[in-house]
């Protein structure tokens, strides 16, 4: 697959194509299946430089810049990499691109092969545009979202760090938008973090409780506290919360009091807290049974917040280049689940998600609209073209 992408790279394809293509490639995290190496081929051509295309534990990465003048620095950012799929219940191969009805099959096609085919022609757009660019454009792309994001985005940002590059805005290209191509931006996302809490009590016989310390009766208050939080830090439009995620008791026969039980938890919190917040908060209220208690913080996931500023406001930018499409703002949200644009969000990075509907995506039959498509190519031209325009 690598070598037949990579043969292709040589003439022009339509945004369409460029999906079916990178569909094709069956990219299981954290495979990229010559997906990279393809991208890496074309933006050259464009006259990018590549400046990482590695792999490591597995994971391949792609950074790749092309600088026009001195000025601001922008990116776009994504992952090749899918979640895996088998045939049944799909319309058609799920490694395919087949067209149905007006929409693009295949697994990835929304998450996010379809918003990086079109990042792709938008750029094809800009590098081909009669106008004087002002600044540098780089692309930042990784093999490792859908898994454990160790090797990918993470060592991206830590490569960028390293070169001393600093980033004044970076579009993820994650499917956000919900009835309709544009109608939905994440401009932050909630930190996320898992709890394990073992519970210690003593065995005994059911006949004779008071011999007994019930590790079960013990996790059902716990899980009581845990559930009547109060995040008093939350701002509207991103609340935390926190959901018991299980709760198990090792016993195999009904006349013995446990003395264990493991409760496990999820808390998706607002940017209003760090996961140190996080854990002092709850820490606090399992301090009643702390002789009874072991946890583990587990899977950390920061979050991030991108508001509007006075000046050079990629917010703002990227509402008004959607407005030119689609004539109508797009509502603000940091819902979901966590993405690589916490990697890439600090307080001189300002990072907006924008993508396709996010209805089918890890689903049987996943798709999307050659239609949608051609919005969303419109939505990232417009982006790059009012970014890079020189005042």
């Amino acid at each position: 697959m690598a070598q037949h992408l990579a043969s292709i790279a040589d003439f022009p394809l339509t945004t369409v194509e460029k999906l079916q293509k990178l569909i094709q490639a069956p990219s299981i995290t954290p495979e990229d299946a010559g997906t990279l190496s393809w991208l890496a081929t074309r933006l050259h051509e464009l006259g990018f430089e590549i400046l990482l295309l590695e792999e490591t534990q597995g994971v391949r990465n792609l950074v790749a810049r092309r600088c026009f003048t001195h000025g601001p620095h922008f990116a776009f950012a994504g992952h090749v990499d899918v979640v895996p799929a088998t045939s049944k219940g799909w319309l058609a191969s799920p490694f395919s691109g087949d067209i149905i009805d007006g929409c693009i099959i295949g697994r990835g096609a929304a998450d996010m092969k379809g918003d990086i085919a079109a990042m792709l022609s938008a750029t094809e757009q800009l590098c081909a545009l009669d106008m004087e660019a002002k600044g540098t454009f780089y692309w930042l792309l990784t093999s490792d979202e859908e898994g454990e994001a160790e090797f990918g985005s993470k060592r991206i940002a830590g490569f960028l760090d390293e070169q001393d590059i600093k980033l004044d805005a970076c579009l993820v290209g994650e499917p956000t938008s919900d009835k309709n191509v544009g109608d939905t931006i994440k401009n932050g996302r909630r930190g996320a973090l898992s709890g394990r809490l073992q519970v210690n009590g003593k065995a005994g016989h059911v006949a004779y409780p008071d011999n007994t310390i019930n590790a079960a009766h013990i996790a059902g208050e716990i899980v009581s506290a845990l559930t009547q939080l109060v995040w008093w830090k939350d701002e509207p439009g991103s609340k935390t919360h926190l959901q018991v995620t299980g709760i198990t008791v090792p016993n195999i026969v009904d006349n013995l009091v446990p003395s264990e039980c493991e409760i496990t938890f999820n808390v998706r919190y607002s940017h209003a807290y760090r996961s140190d917040d996080v854990c002092e908060l709850i820490g606090s209220v399992l301090e009643k049974w702390q002789s009874n208690l072991q946890c583990v913080w587990e899977r950390p996931c920061e979050p991030y917040y991108t508001g509007a500023k006075k000046q050079n406001c990629f917010l703002s930018l990227t509402e008004k280049a959607i407005y030119q499409a689609i004539g109508q703002y797009p509502s603000l949200s940091t819902s979901g689940g966590t993405s690589d644009g916490r990697f890439f969000a600090s307080p001189h990075t300002q990072v907006i998600e924008c993508g396709v509907r996010n209805h089918t995506i890890h689903q049987v039959n996943e798709h999307v609209s050659i239609a949608d498509l051609h919005v969303i190519e419109k939505i990232y031209f417009n982006v790059l073209k009012e970014f890079f325009k020189k005042d």
